[in-house]
């Protein structure tokens, strides 16, 4: 086991919205070049804990810690600062944008100087389209080209391409696979597997429990706000986590039938 402090911990971490305890005592670690899954069906308090993660909400109790040092983060612009980079299920990125402006969407590079300074869409471009092809995206490369004309997979390609150009040390994916087909999914795994090659601490949050497979290196699954399991890669086959996302009543529903 690596003796390098995680970058990312979750420390006993409680989250309620006035009477409504949403999150119990959560603890989880993601290492440097290592894809945590974080399995749950809908309800499972997935969505509270990826905003925590995110600086969006501030956990009621219980620590956050990077890189061994106990942190808080002030809002998702801090968290941001922090390293920590949050793709959504449709990538987070504009359709009416083009593929360079949207790379670079606030953070533009500019030629010329003062009153005459203004967007240098080459450059954009140039770098846009060799950042998501490193990752492997050789079908894109026309920075000019619309984001909305892209596929699913080609979207979260290019937001996950994105937050590691601008030094992002952990990846947090919410259902990237979700909303995709076969092909685009595979795409979008070898993306998750490249950003981990990478060094990049990845939590791969899903409910399809072959994808997390493919990728995963270390799991959790959530139920109703605490995590019901937490294991490695081996340790535990496809049918075991299924049941136990289901709370083990799927197996205990199929058994019964069967007598």
């Amino acid at each position: 086991m690596s003796t390098t402090p995680p970058v990312l911990e979750l420390r006993n971490i409680d989250k309620s919205f006035g009477p409504i305890d949403v999150l119990h005592s959560i603890s989880l670690k993601v290492q440097a070049g290592e894809v945590l899954c974080l399995l749950g069906d809908n309800g499972a308090g997935k969505s509270t804990l990826i905003k925590t993660l995110a600086g969006v909400h501030q956990p009621t109790s219980g620590q956050i810690l990077m890189d061994g040092e106990e942190t808080r983060f002030t809002g998702p612009r801090d968290a941001s600062a922090r390293g920590i980079a949050t793709v959504h299920q449709f990538g987070g990125t504009f359709p009416l944008m083009s593929i360079g402006r949207s790379f670079f969407v606030g953070v533009e590079p500019t030629k010329g100087w003062g009153p005459f300074k203004r967007f240098d869409r080459k450059r954009a471009n140039e770098i846009a389209v060799k950042a998501v092809q490193d990752f492997g995206i050789t079908r894109i490369d026309d920075g000019d080209r619309l984001v909305g004309g892209l596929s699913g997979g080609e979207r979260q390609s290019l937001a996950i391409a994105r937050a590691v150009h601008f030094g992002a040390r952990v990846l947090i994916l919410d259902e990237p696979t979700a909303a995709l087909g076969v092909k685009q999914a595979a795409h979008v795994l070898r993306i998750v597997n490249e950003a981990k090659r990478r060094g990049l601490a990845v939590v791969f949050i899903t409910h399809q429990v072959m994808h997390a497979m493919a990728v995963g290196d270390h799991f959790a699954v959530l139920i109703r706000g605490a995590i019901a399991a937490d294991f490695r890669k081996g340790e535990r086959s496809r049918e075991e986590i299924t049941d136990l996302m289901a709370g083990g009543e799927t197996m205990a529903g199929l058994e019964a039938l069967s007598h």
